[in-house]
């Protein structure tokens, strides 16, 4: 039975009545949700109330990321039904919420707006990179999220809000070493007055890397100053500057060579771009001013920019050459003003947002040749391209009370996008696109009692082609899959009905939110022969639809002073509904297919250059979205100074490729954390010890596939592109803050 037909108002409501003792005094005694504030907010984290969103919401305080001692954020987000994470290296990761665009490829945009302090923050990586040391919380939002955020908010939006120096007063010196080379050391400053306050810090990650070739650092330099104009009034100004080196995540190709070389040793494995120098620059100014009768005035002005060199193709005759050096060069700035008011019965915000960003992508030959037939040079540019984007958008939320216990929720954005491309050595191919897309969301929330709300909600997203797919396509040699100057923007549609409820359980408090929902993904934009297809013959295309449901449920409960648990599960149906032109390639032995079924390419001299499969794939699972995944966190404080956390999570198995033919195992691993916390007279210390994997759980980060990746001519595991676990690891900690 699908999750959407489990009848699900009955089971919230026996849920509550489990909970509180007695569904009826519940309803009877519902209580008024008092003034009514419009906490959506692009700028600021005004996200106070989690009680007034009807969405499903998660947040994660800046405290518990400083307690957890992650080394990714990929560590803290795996505590949140709906999201999974794929590790990259060192701390950067690819963010994905309800089965959305779950594991692209290099560069794509991942379906899930970010935001940090206001910014919108997308990488050339399509990865998500932040120092853990300077984060005050995150919020994420589920669903369809561009009522809010605009492009790129299929299935929701992270926000990520950075400390701020009135909660960093005084000094601070951390230090940790680890399993593989890793070491990090932190210092910051900060100072609070009746005028301004304000903070800085110096981060620096290292580590060797488990996999052969995957060393990385990072460098941070961070901080905010907020200066108090008068009593109602202020500005705040942030920055964050860093510089990562990082090299191949230890990628492998099958089964067995996952098995003789988990640490991708064999130079043949290579990534095909690899050696990244990134550096990324964060600025933002916000000015906040609140006025009479709970009015509310912000504007914010941002500049992202990310400048990324890498190399790119392995040769052939020497895997560690490279044909490519790439080079590039982004520059995101824009304009936020937000309007907003508050009253008993009526609360609305009005708001607009300018963007002006720049993409500059140069491809240089590092050595002599010829390639294609064609001859080059040392340092000759094969490709040279740009980009300009403006967006222009225009959004609000108002809310209503139609009665004392209920809340409707409108929210409507409206955005323009130009994407004006040029390129400099074919201007042939210069070309221009615009997509002007309407985004909403309708809420109800219902107050069963002081402690006690249903929600429901219906919220669209979109995300609109990127320029590789619409214009570079082949014209570039990195690309082999082919343009399509056509492409409609994608769409979604999420549904969601829930419950939150704080109460008691056998006599101990107990917190809960659980979710039900179902996602509807339309014009998916994807590569003919499948997300990781090289092939030439593939194009970019709206290739069809998908559809995620399931569940989500959080409890948070203190069994005791002493003993407290969070539990996050989730339970995913993620379907492929139309996906009827998927070609899987796989390579011609003696000049036929071994594949009855595969249609040959015939080229020049009528040999057979590749073989083509056509499968139809309606109905069949998304890949990398387990059905099931399990959470569960426990802390027990041994003393007033000891605390041990223990932690579970645990994945069911999944596919690894569109057509469901391979098959990944479940995995389950146990982590454990120990915090010492002692203060001596104006020092406050902090001793930790942290293992993950405890029990040294072989499994995959990472799985994927589209076809024949070894050119046997068959299509089996042994093609499967892989990342074996690091296994068991160790980190240790001591700060002082004083």
């Amino acid at each position: 039975m699908s999750p959407l037909r489990a009848r699900p108002l009955p089971l919230a409501l026996a849920i509550t009545a489990t909970l509180s003792g007695s569904l009826i005094p519940q309803a009877l005694h519902a209580e008024s949700l008092g003034v009514i504030r419009v906490e959506s907010s692009t700028i600021g984290d005004r996200f106070e109330e989690k009680r007034l969103e009807p969405s499903a919401v998660a947040t994660i305080g800046g405290e518990r990321v400083d307690r957890a001692h992650s080394e990714s954020i990929q560590q803290l987000l795996q505590a949140i039904p709906g999201v999974t994470t794929e590790v990259q290296s060192g701390d950067s990761i690819k963010i994905h919420i309800r089965g959305v665009e779950n594991q692209v490829y290099m560069g794509e945009k991942p379906g899930v707006a970010v935001v940090i302090d206001g910014v919108p923050v997308f990488e050339r990586t399509g990865r998500v990179n932040i120092d853990l040391d300077n984060i005050e919380s995150i919020r994420v939002i589920k669903g369809g999220a561009s009522y809010l955020f605009g492009d790129d908010a299929l299935s929701g939006a992270v926000i990520i809000t950075t400390k701020k120096g009135a909660g960093q007063e005084g000094y601070k010196v951390a230090a940790e070493a680890g399993s593989f080379g890793h070491t990090k050391g932190l210092v910051s400053a900060g100072f609070a007055g009746e005028s301004a306050n304000g903070h800085i810090q110096m981060t620096r990650n290292r580590t060797d890397g488990y996999y052969d070739d995957s060393a990385s650092q990072a460098d941070y330099l961070n901080g905010k100053l907020q200066y108090y104009l008068d009593d109602s009034s202020d500005l705040l100004f942030g920055f964050e500057l860093s510089d990562r080196e990082k090299n191949s995540h230890g990628a492998v190709k099958g089964v067995t060579a996952a098995e003789s070389d988990p640490m991708s040793e064999d130079p043949a494995y290579n990534d095909y771009a690899n050696h990244y120098d990134v550096q990324l620059q964060k600025l933002f100014l916000t000015y906040s001013r609140d006025m009479a009768n709970g009015a509310n005035l912000m504007v914010n002005t941002y500049q992202f920019s990310d400048d990324t060199a890498y190399l790119s193709a392995p040769t052939s005759a020497d895997p560690n050459k490279y044909t490519y050096a790439n080079d590039y060069a982004q520059v995101q700035r824009g304009v936020k003003l937000e309007y907003r008011t508050e009253g008993e019965s009526t609360a609305w915000m009005l708001a607009a947002e300018l963007r002006d960003n720049d993409y500059d992508n140069s491809v240089r030959y590092i050595e002599a040749g010829v390639l294609y037939g064609t001859p080059h040079t040392a340092g000759q540019l094969s490709s040279d391209n740009q980009t300009d984007e403006r967006v222009t958008a225009l959004y609000g939320e108002l809310k209503l009370r139609p009665a004392e216990a209920w809340l409707v929720t409108l929210n409507g954005r409206s955005d323009r996008i130009t994407l004006d491309y040029s390129d400099r050595l074919k201007p042939a191919l210069s070309a221009s696109e615009e997509f002007n897309v309407f985004s909403s969301r309708l809420g109800l929330n219902y107050a069963l009692g002081a402690r006690s709300d249903l929600y429901a909600g219906l919220s669209t997203g979109f995300r609109a082609p990127s320029v590789e797919q619409l214009f570079v396509g082949s014209s570039s040699p990195t690309q082999k899959t082919a343009a399509n100057p056509d492409l409609d923007p994608e769409t979604t549609s999420n549904i969601e009905l829930g419950l939150r409820q704080k109460g008691t359980l056998f006599g101990t408090p107990l917190e809960l939110d659980l979710a039900l929902f179902r996602l509807d993904r339309k014009d998916h934009i994807q590569a003919s022969g499948g997300q990781y297809s090289t092939s030439a013959t593939s194009v970019y295309d709206n290739i069809g639809d998908m559809t995620s449901r399931g569940l989500e449920l959080s409890l948070l409960g203190q069994a005791s002073p002493k003993l407290g648990w969070n539990l996050a599960y989730t339970y995913l149906d993620a379907f492929y509904t139309q996906y009827d032109a998927f070609n899987l390639q796989t390579a011609p032995v003696n000049n036929a297919c071994l594949d009855s079924n595969a249609t040959p390419v015939v080229g020049w001299g009528g040999v057979v250059s590749n073989c083509l499969t056509a499968y139809d794939n309606a109905g069949n699972q998304v890949p990398r979205t387990p059905k099931h995944h399990l959470n569960l966190a426990v802390d027990y404080a041994l003393s007033p100074v000891w605390t041990i956390t223990t932690e579970l999570d645990a994945v069911s198995s999944y596919y690894a490729d569109e057509i469901n033919q391979l098959k990944i195992d479940g995995h389950q691993t146990v982590n454990l954390l120990v915090n010492y916390d002692r203060k001596h007279g104006d020092v406050a210390w902090n001793l930790f010890l942290r293992v993950d994997n405890l029990f040294d759980k072989v499994y995959y980060n990472t799985a994927r596939s589209s076809g024949d990746g070894n050119d046997d001519g068959l299509y089996d595991e042994e093609d499967l592109s892989l990342v074996v676990n690091q296994g068991r690891t160790y980190t240790a900690g001591l700060s002082a803050r004083f």
